[in-house]
């Protein structure tokens, strides 16, 4: 991507993809710098400002039929407009002399309307679409303006000399994340299949990171001694002692436990999860919700595995664990994505999650 950027702002085609995109880059000698850099310094700081509305502000509520083929239609040609806006800026001051005050005051225009015009579509999109698509849509929408933002201080600091590398980098970042709407989720189910997937990545982490610690490690006079002077010998800061790895076994049935929870989650999505009314594509949300607290838990649970143990910590957070699996399965039983076929799998990892929760008590008052 980073040689295309170069051939683009560097290379002989500079000149007519400027004329194509109808900027007038004629030089004046006359002009002072500070004079034609006060509208790009003005435009950094309205970005900004549009930036900051954009990450904190809240949708426009229409009582009109919304309609997602047009929005999105409508998005993309507002992202292309403002991935062309970038390369227009670009080439405008990849090489010395600079436009004149005329055309800077034009060029400034013409991006901040831009800019405008994406950040006002994506209000468009309502709460009622939902929530975890909202918030893609409005991630992706922060990061364009983050990376003019960007790109115009670059300019700022230095704005007479020869196109630099950071100029280039900063060209790339714009475009990519403009590239970056086209893989967006189009509805509200997407959304959450694409965050249970991301959560589902992070328990499938801490639960290989744990077993790969399991195989790595032993305790370095475990071929000296029988079980029963290892237990004797009690916890080291290296090692897991019997008593260690017996409060482990429950711990890691809860992770794997989490991980078939999401994944059967996101089967049910797949399969009867639908975005068509404002109840449906709330449960949507509050699936994503709940689920959120999941990878965290496992990862607390993970942590406090490690050696030394401190197996009343370790109880306490396979307990935290479980009431967020049992809460996660409660809410799915209520939802338009569990039918019938699903409350066999729902009431096995419910009874799996108590089973191991119960073995983790009791081991962890064996060693107390």
């Amino acid at each position: 991507m980073w040689r295309l950027v170069t051939l683009i702002l560097s290379g002989s085609w500079a000149e007519n993809t400027t004329k194509n995109f109808h900027v007038d880059v004629n030089m004046s000698a006359d002009n002072s710098c500070s004079d034609i850099l006060v509208p790009l310094r003005n435009l950094c700081n309205a970005i900004k400002c549009i930036r900051d509305r954009v990450k904190d502000g809240e949708s426009s509520e229409c009582n009109a039929e919304f309609n997602m083929a047009t929005f999105w239609n409508t998005l993309l040609q507002a992202v292309k407009a403002t991935s062309q806006e970038a390369t227009k800026l670009s080439l405008a001051f990849s090489k010395p002399p600079l436009p004149s005050s005329q055309d800077a005051e034009r060029l400034a225009d013409s991006i901040q309307k831009a800019v405008l015009a994406l950040s006002t579509v994506y209000y468009w999109l309502p709460k009622t679409q939902g929530v975890i698509l909202r918030r893609a849509v409005r991630d992706a929408t922060a990061d364009v303006l983050d990376g003019m933002a960007q790109l115009l201080d670059i300019i700022l600091s230095s704005p007479v000399q020869s196109l630099s590398q950071e100029q280039l980098m900063s060209t790339g970042g714009v475009w990519a994340s403009c590239d970056h709407f086209e893989q967006l989720p189009r509805d509200n189910r997407a959304a959450v299949l694409g965050v249970l997937s991301s959560y589902q990545g992070v328990v499938k982490d801490a639960i290989e990171e744990m077993e790969q610690a399991q195989a790595e490690s032993q305790d370095p006079f475990g071929d000296l001694l029988d079980d029963e002077d290892l237990d004797a010998r009690g916890n080291r800061d290296t090692y897991w002692s019997e008593a260690d790895r017996r409060l482990m076994a429950p711990c890691q049935g809860l992770m794997k436990a989490s991980a078939a929870c999401l994944k059967k989650l996101s089967t049910a999505i797949k399969n009867n999860g639908k975005a068509d009314t404002p109840d449906n594509i709330a449960q949507l949300d509050d699936l994503a919700d709940i689920t959120h607290d999941i990878s965290p838990s496992v990862d607390d649970l993970a942590l406090s595995l490690y050696p030394p143990m401190d197996h009343t910590a370790v109880e306490l957070n396979a307990s935290k664990l479980a009431t967020v699996l049992k809460k996660v399965l409660e809410i799915i039983k209520a939802t338009h994505v569990c039918v019938e076929a699903d409350l066999t799998w729902v009431q096995f990892l419910d009874g799996a999650v108590e089973h191991n929760l119960q073995k983790a008590r009791r081991a962890a008052e064996g060693s107390n």
